[in-house]
């Protein structure tokens, strides 16, 4: 049980992990999964259960054409666990713990995916805008 929503732990696959994102894209677990290994963090991703969500029943179909049409299938969703439950990736970031491959600190416009490259080498307090 966790303390707080910003430190989050569960079983994935048998193995006690801190929960680094939950219902993550196979593009952002591929984004994750390199960068978290590359910082020395045994990562392991196990596939979201899909959402609970109330039995619908579906329309009648009008003038019997055949059956009503199907309804799509919930997109694939990622839990993303690193082995190591003190880490937290909120204190990761802002503690500037983390590095890219080539070197820099990661952002967190880096970590959500908005930057390509991470550059940022002075902390946020202390630029002169």
């Amino acid at each position: 049980m966790a303390i707080n929503k910003n430190h989050e732990f569960e079983e994935l696959d048998g193995i006690k992990c801190a929960i680094v994102e939950k219902n993550a894209t196979k593009e952002r677990t591929g984004f994750l999964k390199p960068l978290l290994e590359f910082n020395k963090y045994k990562v392991i991703v196990v596939a979201s259960p899909p959402p609970k969500v109330a039995a619908v029943a579906p329309p009648p179909v009008e003038g019997g054409e055949g059956p009503a049409p199907a309804t799509p299938a919930a997109p694939d969703s990622y839990t993303i666990g690193v082995t190591d439950v003190v880490f937290n990736p909120i204190n990761a970031i802002f503690g500037r713990l983390l590095r890219t491959p080539g070197g820099h600190v990661v952002t967190l416009a880096y970590w959500q995916q908005k930057e390509g490259v991470a550059h940022d080498d002075i902390p946020y307090f202390e630029k002169r805008d």
